[in-house]
């Protein structure tokens, strides 16, 4: 994986064989930040990145110069390779091993971006709570975002606070607003 643009621009990043990860693809990747980036200054915003895996968005922001990313992810494998791999970049990821919907449970902070990239095979039963945990315990600023990747065999389309969905390639992002 490398690292599209901003102060690391071209910097690839290799992680662990080991890790159970599916790192967002680069095309999919550059065409979310294109969208975002019309839409925000990236030094004005909190991003949280939810089922954060190899860091890979995560990274993205901050060379894009996010200073407040959050990395939540339930494999300490994934949370180590995040925090050395922020530690060698010195990139400021917060990292937090936690199961994902615990800590959407318990959170009390509000975020301009909210970033969550769950296993594919989720039923969409667990797709629906992170919207619904997002909303009810209101962890988005006014103008913010919760972003969904998911297969584009996935329809999220049928909840609460859907705004739309962009594919690419196999890749699906479905973007959730407050209303």
């Amino acid at each position: 994986m490398r690292i599209i643009s901003g102060q690391f621009k071209g910097r690839r990043i290799t992680a662990p064989k080991k890790l159970p990860v599916r790192p967002t693809t680069d095309m999919a990747k550059e065409s979310l930040f294109n969208i975002l980036n019309n839409q925000y200054y990236f030094d004005d915003i909190t991003v949280l990145d939810l089922f954060a895996g190899t860091g890979n968005i995560s990274y993205e922001f901050a060379s894009r110069g996010t200073q407040h990313i959050t990395a939540v992810d339930e494999n300490y494998g994934c949370i180590k390779f995040i925090n050395e791999t922020s530690e060698a970049f010195d990139m400021s990821i917060a990292t937090i091993k936690s199961d994902v919907f615990k800590y959407l449970e318990r959170s009390k902070e509000k975020f301009t971006v909210i970033f969550a990239d769950p296993p594919y095979d989720f039923p969409v039963e667990e797709f629906s709570k992170i919207p619904e945990l997002v909303f009810q315990n209101q962890l988005l600023s006014d103008d913010g975002l919760l972003i969904v990747e998911h297969s584009k065999h996935t329809d999220l389309s049928h909840l609460e606070n859907y705004s739309h969905s962009k594919s690419y390639g196999g890749n699906c992002f479905s973007f959730f607003k407050t209303t």
